[in-house]
């Protein structure tokens, strides 16, 4: 295995609820209140939808706002990896990852180990943006059991409804959770930074028409099976937990482009930042000009709110 190379879960697609549009000759972040599948290719700008999108689409009446999901792993951190996050806008490359007590940054002499106060703290992390950063893989559909499709997000809300839903559902169901099925949902709020228009978020719970009584059982049985057939999700865990240890960032290069298109989308001449899948408050940081008044400050903030989850 390649040092400094972190491993990660096999991807096969993006789970996104919003997108990225041209304005004024400008990539800026647009709203959606619903997923959608994409492939990791793109084209003309776009993202090449993926077959799932449209199969799931036709099981739903109206809008895709649930999508049937398993977990590759039983540890919860494992399907959800949260940190504070700051790119190079240029390079997209990762340069600080913390978790608000340590961080990895770095630096002309390599990767140090520095305390990590977390964004408000920082004057490193105010002066370059650092952002909650939230990258959930899961599966959809019996196709691959390996592969994944992955979701994105700055959202707090998301990272933190997303972080105890997992938690929560490992320990009713007695560390079972690749086991249950599940489903990813969207629910909207509202907020005085969002000034009172909604926001969406992503939340975790059993599926349509199941109880969390009968999920536990299905994922009983389907943990039986498995031992029998000789799969070893302990195992899978471990294999798991040294690949994402083996580098320093989990994000890389070559994913650089998006994360920057989605972390820092050039939104005005003052570097005015929105979020990639947040449509959520607390997420963005502005840098408005003294002289704006206190409602323009409020109107630009709301406009910049929705991202897409990339």
């Amino acid at each position: 295995m390649l040092k400094g190379l972190s491993i990660t879960p096999p991807v096969i697609g993006r789970i996104a609820i919003g997108r990225i549009v041209e304005k004024n000759g400008k990539r800026l972040p647009e709203k959606d209140d619903q997923f959608t599948l994409t492939t990791q290719v793109q084209q003309r700008g776009e993202w090449v939808l993926h077959p799932l999108n449209e199969s799931l689409r036709k099981a739903t009446p109206g809008k895709l706002r649930a999508i049937p999901v398993r977990f590759l792993f039983n540890d919860p951190n494992l399907n959800l990896r949260a940190e504070y996050s700051l790119f190079d806008r240029d390079s997209g490359r990762p340069v600080c990852v913390g978790n608000g007590a340590t961080c990895r940054r770095a630096g002309e002499t390599g990767i140090e180990e520095l305390p990590c106060p977390s964004p408000d703290g920082c004057a490193f992390g105010q002066a370059g943006n650092c952002k909650p950063y939230g990258r959930l893989n899961v599966t959809i559909g019996d196709d691959d059991a390996l592969s994944s499709f992955i979701f994105r997000t700055t959202s707090y809300n998301s990272i933190r409804t997303l972080a105890a839903r997992l938690h929560y559902f490992s320990a009713v169901s007695g560390n079972l959770l690749a086991c249950l099925p599940l489903e990813l949902k969207i629910r909207g709020k509202s907020t005085t930074q969002s000034y009172r228009s909604a926001i969406y978020y992503v939340d975790l719970g059993v599926r349509s028409g199941s109880t969390l009584e009968q999920a536990i059982v299905e994922a009983g049985e389907l943990d039986a099976r498995r031992k029998t057939a000789g799969f070893d999700q302990a195992a899978l865990d471990t294999a798991a937990r040294i690949g994402f240890a083996n580098g320093a960032f989990e994000d890389s290069v070559d994913d650089g482009s998006a994360v920057v298109e989605e972390f820092y989308p050039d939104a005005g001449s003052d570097r005015q930042e929105a979020t990639p899948g947040a449509m959520d408050a607390g997420t963005t940081g502005t840098s408005a000009p003294a002289s704006s008044t206190l409602r323009e400050k409020l109107e630009r903030k709301a406009v910049l709110l929705g991202g897409p989850a990339a």
